[in-house]
Order: structure tokens, then sequence, then C-alpha cells
């Protein structure tokens, strides 16, 4: 099984899924980190100097190489990732593959991303935190219709580490 961790940036898709691919004895891919090694590039300088058009052509050839070529990997995707190319539905109609959407709401986004601001390329030119949680709202309010077409949608917010992994477990098996 190839289980598929979707959300906002933040939402705990590598965090969780490093813990769980440890946890089911499977491999554990960040697609950002596989774009990166694959392009010789960092994600924020494919976007600088290839462009974001260029990004979304080779995030969904990565993403359906990586679906169709694995057997047991915990795969954590960009937070835009299911909103291009038909991405989301080639997650869906992938035969052995589960979506999970780790949900989180808007303050607990903001709480996470506010400190995080200079590492994340989308939001480093927002200066308060009032227009990081509008930027966030206006972000959640265009992808959440994609998100919401996974098999399972888990809510992270108030809940430990450990509390989700039960919850993911429970939800795959």
């Amino acid at each position: 099984m190839i289980v598929v961790l979707i959300g906002y940036m933040a939402s705990g898709k590598s965090t969780l899924g490093k813990i769980l691919a440890n946890k089911l004895n499977y491999d554990f891919i960040d697609l950002d980190d596989y774009i990166e090694e694959k392009e010789q590039l960092l994600v924020s300088d494919i976007f600088k100097y290839k462009g974001e058009i260029y990004f979304r052509k080779i995030e969904t050839l990565y993403l359906k190489e990586l679906l169709n070529n694995n057997t047991k990997l915990v795969l954590s995707l960009g937070g835009g990732t299911t909103c291009y190319s038909n991405n989301m539905d080639f997650i869906k109609n992938s035969p052995n593959v589960k979506s999970i959407y780790l949900k989180a709401l808007i303050p607990t986004l903001v709480a996470r991303l506010k400190n995080e601001k200079n590492k994340r390329p989308l939001i480093a030119h927002i200066k308060t935190d009032e227009l990081l949680t509008e930027f966030i709202g206006k972000h959640l309010f265009e992808r959440t219709p994609f998100y919401s077409l996974s098999e399972v949608t888990i809510t992270t917010d108030n809940k430990t580490e450990e509390d989700i992994i039960e919850e993911l477990v429970l939800q795959l098996f």
C-alpha cells in the first residue's frame, strides 16, 4: 500500500509521515525533497529560475513515477500538489493508494508557520500575523475542495503526534 499524506504546509505531513513510515516499516518520501534530488535544485530555485509552470509539470511527473513504482511507501505531498494537473484524480484512481488529508485549522497553521517564514518561500514576504492569517485562509478556501477528495480526513489540532499516528494506523488497517 502507498499512503499519500495531503494537506496545507505545516499540517504535519512530513513529520507524521516519517513516524508513520517507521511504524509501518515503509519507505518515506517527501515529494519536494524527491524533486530537489532529481532536479539538483531547491524547490525555491526551481520556482525562481524555471518558473511555477515548469515546477508543476515535473511535480506531476515525479508523483506519477512514485505512485507507479512503489508498494510500501508513505508519500508526503507539497501543499499545492493536489490542486494541479488532475493530480488528485490520479491519486484517487491509482491502485493500492490510500489518501489521507491532515487537516489543521487556520490558527494552528499560523502558530506553526509564523516563525518558519524564512524557510517557506511562499510566505517569506508576509510581515504580520494578520496578513499570514488572511493568506492561509484564502489558500485553504481554494485548496480545501481538492484536499477534501481524500479517502480519509484526520484533524490534527490539539492532538499529540502519538494520537494522530494511532488514528492514522486505525484508518489504514
